[in-house]
């Protein structure tokens, strides 16, 4: 037997800003059934197909060391650094910016979102070399 993850549990100050927050980075919604208010302490948003679950639930205590887990965040719809943009104008925050890194077109950006958890944002599908294009003849 085996386990599958059921949802991704993040620490909050404020478990409905941050879901939010992380709905509009991600186009998550919340559970009409079920919707997240302000002073919930626990707000689950769901993707579009509702398999990936995130629940925010409010602790007392801020984040005081390095996340040990993160997310690394893939643009759908634009370039890196488009995305990034957009995510500065919604409020995230630069903490390693790694673009070209290892040359043209390599390397991401760190992020951190309105409670200083930190993400990546990797180049998108169309700047990312297909690594398994040596297979295709």
């Amino acid at each position: 037997m085996t386990s599958r993850i059921s949802h991704t549990t993040i620490d909050s100050r404020d478990a409905h800003a941050q879901s939010v927050w992380w709905c509009g980075v991600l186009g998550f919604s919340e559970d009409p059934r079920d919707p997240n208010l302000p002073g919930h302490e626990e707000c689950m948003i769901f993707s579009p197909d509702g398999r990936q679950r995130i629940l925010f639930i409010e602790v007392p205590e801020g984040r005081t060391v390095k996340n040990r887990i993160h997310f690394d965040l893939w643009p759908t719809d634009r370039t890196m650094n488009e995305e990034v943009e957009r995510l500065f104008e919604a409020g995230a925050t630069l903490v390693h910016d790694l673009r070209d890194q290892h040359g043209p077109g390599t390397g991401w950006v760190t992020l951190a979102d309105p409670e200083g958890n930190e993400f990546c944002v990797l180049r998108s599908e169309a700047e990312r070399p297909d690594p398994y294009a040596h297979l295709v003849r």
